[in-house]
């Protein structure tokens, strides 16, 4: 605990003690001259869930239209009259009312713990939309973007996919097989003179060439 909040706290109960000792004689006086009799109303508010005390705590007399706070360390002091209904409130806490009995002596002193009070607030939706009609308006014209699923459904559908295969290259697996089929094709004709195949778009491709190049009229 810390140094300084211990001696608050025991400033706090010295200062309970003179207050009792003063009220009671207080209290003597009083009784001798006839007047109303004052207790002097001392304690401390602590937290329900702990021993530490409870600073800025409100105690106020309705009838008597006075009050006062608690101190760094939940201590309080004020005089009241036998009767009086003493209110103790704080933010977050429950209220409490007590009530100052008939006692021999001019001193009262109280422990009072505090119990935290939960309050739900209701549920509060903000829009940007001022008006209902405004609001409808502007959600009839929202213009969502277009989701990935959306693009892949795009993607799938046949014409699309048609249109891709059409642009597509060849893969691995069909430039394996061509020059698996050159291989086969060179082992077989190795013996034999080369032929033009009518049906070989690559030999298609060189007789093109050789024509643009003039081969064959050399050859003439």
């Amino acid at each position: 605990m810390d140094k300084n909040y211990t001696k608050l706290v025991l400033r706090s109960l010295s200062m309970l003690v003179i207050i009792a000792t003063l009220s009671f004689l207080g209290l003597e006086k009083a009784k001798a001259q006839g007047l109303p009799e004052v207790i002097q109303l001392s304690g401390i508010v602590v937290d329900g869930d702990s021993a530490y005390g409870v600073p800025g705590v409100h105690i106020y007399i309705p009838r008597a239209g006075t009050g006062t706070v608690t101190n760094k360390v939940g201590f309080f002091t004020l005089p009241t009259v036998i009767g009086d209904t003493v209110v103790i409130s704080a933010v977050g806490y429950r209220n409490k009312n007590l009530v100052i009995p008939e006692r021999s002596d001019v001193g009262f002193t109280v422990l009072v713990d505090l119990q935290t009070d939960t309050t739900f607030l209701p549920m509060v939706e903000v829009f940007p939309y001022p008006t209902e009609e405004l609001f409808k308006e502007a959600f009839l014209a929202l213009q969502l973007p277009e989701s990935d699923a959306e693009k892949v459904a795009k993607n799938l559908q046949p014409e699309a996919m048609a249109r891709a295969a059409a642009m597509m290259g060849m893969d691995a697996g069909s430039n394996h097989r061509y020059y698996m089929y050159q291989q086969v094709d060179q082992v077989t004709n190795q013996f034999f003179a080369p032929s033009f195949s009518i049906f070989n778009p690559f030999a298609w491709g060189e007789f093109i060439k050789s024509v643009k190049r003039g081969d064959l009229k050399k050859k003439k």
